[in-house]
């Protein structure tokens, strides 16, 4: 449907998508009581805000809690694959939020949709991926002059932005939400760990117990990855190109090895690097029989598609996002979701417990950008570390968990030489 400010696929989906939005809240209380505080204090009153961000229930209560604050909403999707049509149509219907998103989208549309939300000519921008950003120094370099900034969601578009810091093309600055230790820790561990498995499970229906599963990298995403597919009982394997990573992998209790040995024994491969090809031409030519490639990193470029095209003498689809290609020797490789974030394409992204955290640092650090009022350098920002601790503090109190503190005398001594043995 397009008109009225939007384009989603069917206004009829509000209903469903509004019962989930709200049954996403429940567990959701930090990013509740910032709408609650927030409502009163107004203090993103007039300021227009573009996000570029997987359009999920989460999301939905992350723009709910903006409006609350006072900005002025627009949404679009950062993956084709990744919008939950239900829940698009419920913000357009029950909260004039307008969405330019439809699941499935092609390349074409999909940008047509960041121009339709670059139009609403922001001041701040949220981005799952860069791609807003990157947008805006290409093609409408006319909005640069009003930034006040922008927040950077994941590891591949800090990546991408910490590359435009470093050619100076950055012309605004921009905040690395992904590196918060309240969302790193957290929704990059245990997010992608329980999400990239619900959906793999969720498009294959296999048994994981038992089986070699391998992971493609390291960070704190592939470590989530490792510890859940352990839990459910299967032989894990690391590969990396990190020593450090490495190391720690091994004596996290993991098998290590170059992916070109790994190869040849998994059952399931999983990339989570944020860098392209990481799964290439020279190992699907030596995958075992019947393996399952899924990719948990952002963009579709991890696992070389167009060389398994290349390899296939067939493909099928038996069952929802699952690609089998059958290979010249008779090897069947199958392909989750296209190559896209297996997490939202083949299931619905992070548990909403954890986002909580993630979009509690994306308004606050919002509210931070709005205060500066363009005097911040431009270049990537670390979230501010009072906010970091903030949001640390309201999530254990929405958890009932209360910690010590400090006493004066310790905090003496810690800020002191004098003493010793």
């Amino acid at each position: 449907m397009t008109g009225s400010g939007s384009d989603i696929k069917d206004p009829a989906l509000a209903e469903r998508g509004h019962k989930r939005i709200e049954w996403a809240l429940q567990e959701m209380p930090v990013l509740s009581g910032l709408a609650e505080r927030f409502s009163k204090q107004q203090p993103l009153q007039g300021i227009r805000i573009s996000g570029c961000l997987h359009i999920t229930t989460e999301t939905a209560n992350l723009a709910r809690t903006l409006r609350a604050a006072g900005a002025d909403v627009v949404l679009c999707a950062s993956n084709p694959l990744s919008t939950q049509d239900d829940v698009a149509a419920a913000l357009v219907k029950h909260n004039k939020i307008p969405v330019f998103a439809i699941r499935g989208e092609s390349t074409d549309v999909y940008y047509q949709h960041i121009n339709a939300a670059l139009d609403h000519q922001p001041v701040l921008t949220m981005d799952d991926g860069a791609d807003l950003v990157s947008e805006i120094h290409k093609s409408r370099p006319d909005l640069i002059g009003n930034m006040l900034g922008g927040t950077e969601e994941t590891t591949t578009g800090v990546i991408r932005l910490r590359a435009m810091a470093a050619e100076g093309a950055l012309k605004f600055p921009i905040i690395a939400v992904n590196d918060a230790m309240t969302k790193h820790l957290f929704d990059n561990r245990y997010g992608t760990g329980q999400s990239t498995l619900d959906g793999v499970i969720r498009a294959t229906n296999i048994l994981l117990a038992g089986k070699t599963f391998t992971i493609v990298g390291y960070g704190w995403c592939g470590r989530g990855i490792a510890m859940r597919a352990k839990g459910h009982g299967a032989n894990v394997v690391v590969t990396e190109v990190d020593p450090l990573r490495a190391l720690e992998a091994a004596m996290d209790g993991y098998r290590v090895m170059p992916l070109m040995d790994a190869a040849k024994l998994s059952d399931f491969i999983i990339t989570a690097t944020g860098d392209k090809h990481v799964v290439d031409k020279v190992h699907l030519e030596v995958m075992k029989n019947g393996c399952v490639l899924a990719n948990s990193g952002h963009f579709n470029v991890e696992i070389n598609i167009p060389a398994l095209e290349q390899l296939a003498v067939s493909k099928q689809t038996p069952r929802d996002s699952v690609d089998e290609y059958t290979l010249a020797d008779g090897r069947r490789l199958c392909l989750l979701a296209e190559g896209r974030l297996v997490n939202l394409a083949a299931a619905e992204g992070h548990p909403s417990a954890v986002m909580d955290m993630s979009f509690a640092n994306q308004v606050l650090t919002a509210v931070y950008l709005a205060s500066q009022d363009h005097k911040l350098d431009n270049r990537v920002h670390d979230v501010p570390t009072a906010i970091d601790q903030e949001v640390a503090q309201l999530k254990l109190a929405a958890m009932n968990i209360e910690i010590d503190e400090l006493t004066e005398e310790q905090v003496r001594y810690l800020s002191s030489w004098q003493e010793g043995t």
